[in-house]
């Protein structure tokens, strides 16, 4: 009877025990879905709340990757290639880039003519745009007319002022009457391997010089005032005042419109394709319009996209050099 009772007792023992993990699992089973739910939720909220700003630059990356990047690499891949639109692509591994420094004269022709297109265009334009911001940098009703009437040009597309200047260089246009009311003699600005290029220059200081004005008188006025009044009181010279108080405070103003108008003058097309189409004799032969002779006329679409990527490679190079000889020399306020 003892080993009976005992027995029933260990059942019984077993079966609380039973009961109780039972109960334990289902308490556990009944308190895990709502942390999981939670976590979930949190989990979400948290994607949600990254996800909108990737959603929003997501038309900018696609565009970005499609026009700029996807370009850059398939005119790459090309410069290694002979294709002239028609038949499949030859490749001729390095044979373009051979062809425009050993073969062809007229690749170091369009890029010495780019060169010089470039340094005029720089000096001129950051020459007169300092000197038109430090005249306008009073307040008047005259200088705020100015101010308007030089920004105008920017406005006008380049091809506009380019046909309208084609017609004002023209030998008999205003330019050489204005010339003969003088009594000088009229110049051939567009047929003249001489002047060709400065007139090109001229035009793309004309368009240019209004906006590049404008940023820097914008910066003018930003430079504290108590600055030049501390100097006047130190009795410093004019010049002085402006080589060592002007410039240093306009020198980030003034680097990046230098990177930007080489950048922009490197890449000059339509005021040549209009006026000069290169000539006369190759005078005003550019990089650019170089690349659209091979690639349209002459249907060479390798050779072309072997001198474009010259072309980004020397951007490339003089970008680096910029930042690394001049970007130091930059005073940041």
């Amino acid at each position: 009877m003892c080993e009976v009772l005992k027995g029933g007792r260990t059942m019984r023992e077993t079966e609380v025990k039973l009961s109780e993990k039972l109960s334990e699992t289902e308490v556990k089973s009944s308190e895990n879905p709502p942390e999981k739910k939670k976590r979930k939720s949190h989990l979400g909220r948290r994607f949600l709340g990254i996800l909108p700003p990737y959603i929003m630059t997501l038309p900018a990356m696609v565009s970005f990757l499609l026009f700029t990047i996807y370009p850059i690499v398939d005119m790459i891949i090309l410069s290694f290639y002979e294709w002239n639109g028609l038949t499949e692509r030859k490749w001729v591994g390095l044979g373009n880039y051979d062809y425009l420094f050993n073969i062809q004269i007229d690749f170091k022709i369009a890029l010495k003519n780019t060169l010089v297109y470039t340094v005029a265009v720089v000096f001129f334009l950051l020459l007169f745009a300092l000197i038109f911001a430090v005249w306008l940098q009073k307040d008047s009703r005259i200088n705020a007319f100015v101010q308007r009437v030089m920004f105008f040009p920017h406005l006008c597309a380049m091809l506009a002022i380019s046909v309208v200047f084609s017609w004002l260089m023209d030998e008999n246009g205003l330019f050489n009457a204005v010339l003969s009311f003088f009594n000088l003699p009229g110049l051939r600005w567009l047929n003249d391997s001489t002047t060709a290029m400065i007139s090109v220059v001229i035009v793309a200081v004309w368009k240019g010089i209004g906006y590049q004005a404008l940023l820097l008188l914008s910066a003018l006025k930003s430079i504290p005032a108590d600055i030049f009044e501390a100097a006047e009181l130190d009795n410093t010279p004019p010049l002085r005042k402006f080589f060592r108080i002007t410039i240093p405070l306009l020198s980030p103003q003034l680097f990046f419109m230098l990177i930007t108008i080489t950048l922009n003058s490197f890449k000059v097309f339509d005021s040549v394709r209009v006026m000069t189409g290169g000539g006369p004799g190759k005078s005003t032969l550019v990089l650019v319009y170089y690349i659209y002779e091979y690639a349209q006329a002459n249907l060479k679409y390798g050779v072309a996209a072997a001198a474009g990527v010259v072309l980004l490679i020397f951007l490339l190079i003089l970008t680096v050099i910029y930042f690394r000889l001049i970007g130091k020399r930059v005073h940041y306020q």
